[in-house]
């Protein structure tokens, strides 16, 4: 009895085997036609070891293989097949089933890469990408491959990147005190949806890293170093040196308060208001030509769209032969190169900035026009507003002078000639024919002052006898005096500020926005 019932116990269970292997083999058969569905098995072992993690934060080991990486600018279907590196931030990440799509963005160039699940690319590494917080930069490997309908919202939209490898760099917080997608949202004023949106200034500047990584803010500050670059080309040709001159100086440059006092070890120092002096010096000693880029202090309380306690200054001086017009026109001349610079050479950026900040574009006369003081009192007291003979112009009244120019002369840059002598430094040579005058000029654009300069004063005694009249301190300037007691040619220059100069050329409200730190009354952070 025993036996028999040992006996079917055995046939029970050959046939539960029997059953099980039959099952298994009709599974395997199922999986050989369809490979994906075999993930679980793969999982288990994780194919993906050592595709994807977190880099060390410092890398010991010399001998380890030598990436070569791709930009993103540079993805296209030439590279189509191609199995490239690249590494980039991660702009966003949105998960899928068993996929994940990231967009890998540099500077203002976007791509989308996918992570998807196969016999390479476990559910572990899918989900260790759809995990990484944006912002991190990361390194990828990855196979170009064409996307016939394109990929919307990325620039780089006729080809995609199929992920076979996906490492941490670098890792970023997950949350973030601005969303990058916000900060570069188009701000049109008779918009109501994106004046909800938009990411106001104190923000931005509070959170200066993230702000500055968006695409219009790359294309503003590329714009700037454009401007340096063609200030610097266009004097260089001409035979100008650039120098470099002192910040911290013994009195005041431009006469007045204004200007913020440092402890200069047991007594006190300033911070240069401009580098004029030194400028001058350096004709006094035969440098004929010379210019400089620097930063330039203005201890003024003014909060307003276009004023920095500190600012970037394009200086210039030059010693000419018989009229100071030698050097307004050459000043004029130099705008016009700049401005024809960005227009050729700057096509790309411009285009992403009005793509944020909508503007008109900038227009210019060549050469430039050139208006004098009396002309434009004539042409104000004829849109009903009037200004004394020996007044400076007050805000609005050049914003005013700004309209009445384009609408007559259909520019946004223009240069005014003979200012009041009573409106401008010590140091400032007056106009021979009428004492009220003075051998000066402003520059403009879009209405607004973005140059003053003039014909220095050469002389020493004269110089002496205006500086007194303006109440500086003798003692404090002697050194500068002294340097034209020995014989000084005639000369003039002026000052730029490249900040006011870049917000104006684009049409920006603010001078903020083209300042990549900027310093006012109420921020010195960060």
């Amino acid at each position: 009895m025993i036996e028999d019932t040992a006996k079917t116990e055995s046939k029970k269970a050959a046939k539960k085997e029997a059953k099980k292997a039959e099952k298994a083999a009709k599974k395997a058969e199922h999986r050989a036609g369809n490979p994906s569905e075999n993930i679980s098995s793969l999982d288990e072992e994780d194919v993906s070891t050592g595709k994807y993690g977190t880099l060390p934060l410092i890398r010991s080991d010399p001998s380890s293989p030598k990436r070569t990486f791709t930009y993103l600018k540079d993805l296209n279907k030439s590279l189509i097949n191609n199995v490239i590196w690249v590494r980039s931030r991660l702009h966003a990440v949105r998960a899928r089933g068993k996929q994940c799509f990231i967009v890998l963005r540099e500077r203002e160039f976007t791509a989308q890469a996918l992570i998807n699940v196969s016999e390479t690319v476990s559910k572990a590494m899918v989900k260790f990408s759809s995990n990484i917080s944006k912002e991190s930069i990361i390194d990828i490997e990855a196979k170009v491959a064409e996307v016939p309908s394109g990929v919307g919202g990325c620039t780089q939209n006729d080809v995609e990147l199929i992920v076979s490898q996906i490492w941490i760099v670098s890792s970023s917080l997950p949350q973030l005190p601005l969303q990058i997608e916000d900060a570069s949202r188009p701000e049109k004023p008779d918009d109501e949806e994106s004046l909800k949106i938009r990411v106001n200034q104190d923000t931005r500047l509070d959170n200066r890293i993230l702000d500055l990584r968006t695409p219009t803010n790359q294309a503003i500050f590329r714009l700037e170093a454009g401007v340096c670059r063609l200030f610097r080309d266009c004097l260089t040709k001409q035979g100008f040196v650039e120098i470099h001159t002192p910040k911290i100086i013994p009195a005041a440059s431009e006469g007045g308060a204004n200007v913020f006092t440092v402890s200069y070890f047991k007594g006190s120092a300033y911070l240069a208001q401009s580098p004029q002096l030194y400028k001058q010096m350096a004709i006094a000693a035969d440098f004929d030509k010379v210019f400089t880029v620097g930063a330039v202090f203005r201890a003024e309380d003014s909060n307003t769209h276009r004023h920095l306690t500190e600012f970037t200054g394009l200086d210039l001086e030059m010693a000419f032969k018989y009229h100071y017009h030698e050097v307004m026109l050459l000043i004029g001349n130099l705008f016009t190169e700049i401005f024809k610079g960005l227009r050729d050479q700057y096509k790309t950026e411009i285009s992403i900035i009005n793509q944020q900040y909508p503007a008109e574009p900038f227009t210019f006369l060549d050469p430039p026009l050139v208006l004098q003081y009396p002309e434009i009192r004539k042409m104000l007291a004829e849109a009903g507003v009037e200004i004394g003979e020996e007044d400076d112009l007050s805000t609005p009244v050049e914003k005013l002078l700004g309209r009445l120019v384009k609408a007559k002369y259909d520019t946004d840059f223009y240069i005014l000639d003979k200012y009041p002598l009573a409106v401008r430094p010590f140091y400032t040579m007056p106009d021979p024919q009428n004492a009220k005058f003075s051998n000066s000029y402003d520059m403009f654009m879009r209405g607004e002052e973005i140059l003053s300069g003039a014909q220095r004063v050469h002389d020493a005694q004269f110089l002496t006898e205006r500086a007194k009249f303006h109440g500086i301190d003798i003692t404090k300037i002697a050194a500068y005096i002294d340097a034209f007691k020995y014989g000084c040619p005639p000369h003039a220059g002026g000052g730029i500020g490249l900040e006011r100069v870049v917000m104006l050329y684009l049409g920006l409200d603010n001078v903020r926005k083209t300042s990549m730190f900027p310093r006012d009354p109420k921020r010195v952070a960060p």
